[in-house]
């Protein structure tokens, strides 16, 4: 019984490494680039196992029009099942906290100066 109960805290501490976001912005023409990797058109997905508080920079890009650039952490919400598992597994947490499910930016185009 303990052996199956330390797999199971096992395999939800390296599941919960991943932590993933939907991120919009309110221009559907707007391309979404996380770190400067291309995730969508208007809407987009991005997913990383990276450890708590690490910072993921989004900017939001269209033609003729200068970029807006945000930012979000890995700290806005508990991951229960990792820090479970840390806790059956007595190892440090680096991956206890997760993004917010949905991230929504304003995109608001401001033209680019040629000149």
């Amino acid at each position: 019984m303990l052996r199956r109960l330390v797999g199971i805290a096992a395999a939800t501490a390296l599941l919960g490494c991943s932590s993933s976001t939907h991120i919009r912005a309110s221009d559907p023409d707007a391309r979404i680039y996380v770190n400067g990797e291309y995730v969508g058109t208007g809407d987009g997905h991005y997913s990383d196992r990276k450890p708590a508080f690490t910072k993921q920079k989004v900017t939001l890009r269209k033609e003729g029009c200068e970029a807006d650039v945000y930012s979000f952490r890995r700290n806005e919400r508990p991951d229960i099942g990792a820090i479970v598992g840390a806790y059956y597994l007595v190892l440090p947490a680096l991956w206890f906290l997760q993004y917010k499910n949905h991230h929504a930016y304003e995109f608001e185009c401001r033209q680019t100066q040629n000149g």
